[in-house]
């Protein structure tokens, strides 16, 4: 169970005109993701993600770089089974020694960004890889599974007030969602403007399908109170990112003066961020991305302090395979886990990267059975579409 090789590449895929959309990104016409190949002396692969950015965009020649140049050569030789002192080495870096001894965090000033990312990478794979060596599934080493099947949500919604009902329909029917989420905010201008499109989508969805509305935390606070008081009778199953998380703060504030659940965390990293965000109670449901918040052993972290609060957890899983295959296995074992999102926009990461076909039926995903991960990922897309 040595390490033996880990490489990292940064893969872009290009996405179709008629599928690109539009957001507060701009126009999406690729998607992103460092992806990770670690690979054991006895030959046991596993896969791995990092992510800079919290939607398909991004630039990973610095991410890639660092897991090539810095974080892998560190790793080789060690025991890939030691998934713990692992992550808690590669956090405290030159001081890890005495962290270990001292039973607390020494952390680097590097502790937060693409750090994290790398971090994130390299414990999925080796999650993948000690299931995969023991025959059995992760959620099973995670202590096993609330359920086979997990229920889903469509995430997408770019449309204008006139389209919106009709390509929120189009979700339902796809997957038999009973969940969709929209985008709102800085995309549309004022919040009027955002206010309306929910409108026109509660109306075409009628009062039995959850609505979720994300706003990628491109409002300010003035402007979140104006928007949610505008769609306060369209029974809002949550408002995603209404504001910057750097503003935990303000979050709080905002959360206070709506009746909304308010989900955060797609840009945090580490339980301390998600600790903040708790104690403040500046949220409802906490949405840490695996491929950014320090992997599966953090996102576990991460769901029992939320079990601890009261509070519920719904991965960010706009990603590649790795990623979402790890946000799977995390919302199945963890108690506070109770929804996956998954994307409706062109998602070539998922779709193309693995081999076997990720569907939602009568709104429900399955939970995989095989060892690891169970991804069987395409090698052939990763040689076509590696960027560097």
């Amino acid at each position: 169970m040595r390490i033996k090789s880990i490489e990292a590449r940064w893969i872009q895929i290009p996405i179709e005109e008629s599928r690109q959309h539009v957001s507060d990104f701009g126009r999406l016409r690729t998607f992103d993701a460092a992806i990770v190949r670690v690979e054991t002396e006895d030959g046991i692969v596993g896969w791995g993600e990092g992510k800079n950015a919290a939607g398909s965009a991004g630039q990973y020649a610095a991410l890639v770089h660092l897991i090539n140049k810095e974080v892998g050569p560190f790793l080789i030789g060690w025991n890939a089974s030691q998934i713990t002192a692992i992550w808690e080495a590669l956090y405290n870096g030159s001081r890890r020694e005495s962290a270990a001894a001292g039973g607390h965090v020494f952390p680097e000033l590097a502790r937060r960004g693409l750090s994290l990312a790398a971090i994130s990478a390299i414990d999925i794979a080796l999650w993948d890889i000690k299931g995969k060596a023991l025959g059995v599934p992760v959620w099973s080493l995670l202590g096993g599974r609330s359920a086979d099947r997990l229920p889903a949500y469509a995430s997408g919604g770019w449309a204008n007030a006139e389209g919106i009902g009709d390509q929120l329909r189009s979700y339902i029917d796809s997957g038999g969602f009973k969940s969709v989420k929209m985008r709102v905010g800085a995309m549309d201008g004022a919040p009027h403007v955002s206010a309306k499109r929910v409108r026109a989508a509660r109306e075409a969805i009628g009062p039995d399908v959850d609505l979720m509305v994300d706003a990628h935390g491109t409002y300010t606070v003035a402007q979140a109170k104006r928007f949610a008081a505008m769609v306060a009778d369209c029974d809002l199953a949550w408002f995603e990112e209404p504001i910057t998380g750097d503003d935990v703060p303000g979050l709080a504030e905002f959360r206070h003066a709506t009746h909304i659940p308010v989900a955060v965390g797609e840009s945090e990293c580490t339980r301390f961020d998600f600790r903040d965000i708790m104690v403040s109670r500046a949220a409802d449901i906490l949405q840490p991305d695996p491929a950014f918040c320090g992997g599966i052993t953090e996102a576990m972290r991460i769901a029992a302090m939320a079990s601890a609060f009261n509070l519920r957890l719904a991965p960010h899983l706009w990603a590649g395979a790795p990623a979402f295959f790890a946000g799977l296995h995390v919302v199945a074992a963890a108690p506070a886990g109770f929804i996956v999102e998954y994307s409706l926009g062109a998602n070539p990461m998922i779709h193309d990267l693995s081999r076997e076909k990720v569907f939602v039926k009568d709104g429900m995903i399955s939970v995989p059975d095989a060892p690891g991960l169970g991804l069987d990922v395409d090698t052939d897309i990763l040689t076509r579409f590696s960027k560097f």
